[in-house]
């Protein structure tokens, strides 16, 4: 059986109020909250110095941005609510003393407490590895690893000059 149009926007318009109502008995009240929770924007406690609408006046000077007078006045009434909690948070009354020598906390070390790491010494140990024969096509030259060119060089089977002008000619 078909609604007709009339029932359908009285059914749906009572659905909206009803979840409108259940969002508003469920809002974020500030000290409900487990603590180190996050409050929700604009429902922390009133923070900070008062501010008037003439200083966001002067601060659109300065941001090179222009306010209506209303959005001025709505600024600053709820400016201790919504903002002046983030300013505290930069700069607030809240510091603490640390220790010179106390270490950064992005400090990272994954060697245990009286072990050490890594060699005592700063030692460059080259394999052994036999290169192979000097290929005759300068192309096979060119796109040789840089440990068997090393090999060749030191066994004098290619010069730096002729590598020099190998690469000179693919360039």
């Amino acid at each position: 059986m078909s609604k007709s149009r009339r029932q359908f926007l009285a059914a749906t318009s009572l659905g909206v109020l009803g979840a409108a109502a259940a969002f508003h008995s469920h809002a974020q009240n500030p000290s409900d909250l487990p603590p180190g929770a996050p409050p929700a924007f604009g429902t922390g406690p009133a923070v900070g110095p008062e501010v008037s609408p003439i200083a966001f006046a002067e601060a659109e000077k300065l941001m090179q941005v222009e306010l209506t007078e209303t959005e001025r006045t709505m600024a600053a009434g709820s400016w201790r609510k919504t903002m002046a909690a983030l300013y505290e948070r930069r700069t607030g009354p809240r510091k603490i003393a640390l220790d010179a020598a106390l270490a950064p906390a992005s400090r990272w070390n994954p060697v245990l407490p009286g072990l050490k790491a890594g060699p005592t010494q700063d030692r460059f140990l080259r394999s052994n590895t036999d290169p192979g024969p000097l290929p005759t096509n300068d192309a096979d030259i060119a796109f040789a690893s840089l440990t068997r060119l090393s090999r060749w060089i030191e066994q004098r089977k290619l010069t730096s000059e002729r590598l020099t002008n190998i690469y000179l000619k693919r360039i």
